[in-house]
């Protein structure tokens, strides 16, 4: 009832995936509910060094929120609720220290653009298709996630996206920075599989400290944290992974990370 959302791994790459096929992906409230607790799974496996997000079939990423729950779930009642899940899923994902990457093909739309905003890349097939139609349904939108969607793809195009609630085909997405990269469909897991696996042989610690930095440098400048910041890069600098880059280099040979 009301879909799934699992976790898959393979190798050194952790899923999460969106299953609720007969809706085309749609998140219901346990879904909602869900994600943080496969954020943390994949996060706590130390075998996991990238996070890929994916809807289950070849229809949607995700196609928004199930609206069928709105009468009860955004209701006046139980909109603040539904909020509080909403923003705890979404910062889960934002959170993770390991990098996560949307693999977007079909429909994208409404908390499905969410979810993949909450990413650090995006990588879309052809046939993807993003709106956030919140205006269409009259329901009020939360800062967080427009201060998110505004940070991607800069205001005027946060504006046109959220005002019209029109559909944006994969190119205009690509146009607007929604999306870093655009494939055939075909070709769509092929290249994420690629890329995770080039960023999974990469030093974590490295790639762990480059996120945080640059999470706090989209704060304000007087809301970073400074220590985080200097912490992280010492811990790459003392670790045994950067003595391994330096003589891997030095001996002309691929290095081979632990995360230590």
């Amino acid at each position: 009832m009301g879909g799934q959302v699992r976790t898959e791994q393979h190798g050194p790459l952790g899923w999460i995936i969106f299953d609720h096929s007969e809706r085309r992906n749609a998140i219901s409230g346990a879904m909602w509910r869900a994600i943080p607790e496969c954020v943390q799974t994949l996060e706590q496996d130390p075998a996991v060094r990238v996070v890929i997000m994916r809807g289950a079939g070849e229809v949607a990423f995700v196609s928004g929120a199930d609206i069928s729950e709105f009468e009860q779930s955004r209701s006046s009642v139980g909109a603040e609720q539904y909020d509080a899940d909403n923003a705890r899923a979404i910062g889960a994902l934002a959170m993770c220290a390991k990098p996560v990457i949307a693999l977007i093909h079909g429909f994208c739309v409404g908390g499905g653009c969410a979810i993949a905003l909450a990413a650090d890349l995006r990588y879309a097939a052809d046939d993807a298709v993003f709106a956030i139609p919140a205006a269409r349904l009259g329901l009020g939108y939360g800062a967080g996630g427009l201060e998110i969607l505004e940070r991607v793809v800069g205001v005027a195009a946060a504006k046109e996206i959220f005002f019209t609630a029109r559909r944006f085909r994969a190119d205009e997405a690509l146009h607007m920075g929604l999306v870093n990269r655009i494939v055939p469909k075909a070709e769509l897991d092929a290249c994420v599989h690629k890329t995770a696996e080039e960023i999974a042989a990469n030093a974590p610690l490295t790639i762990r400290s480059a996120k945080l930095v640059l999470r706090e440098l989209g704060r304000d400048s007087t809301q970073r944290d400074h220590n985080a910041i200097a912490d992280s890069i010492r811990t790459c600098y003392e670790s045994a992974d950067y003595a391994e880059g330096v003589r891997a280099f030095l001996e002309k040979r691929r290095p081979n990370f632990t995360g230590r």
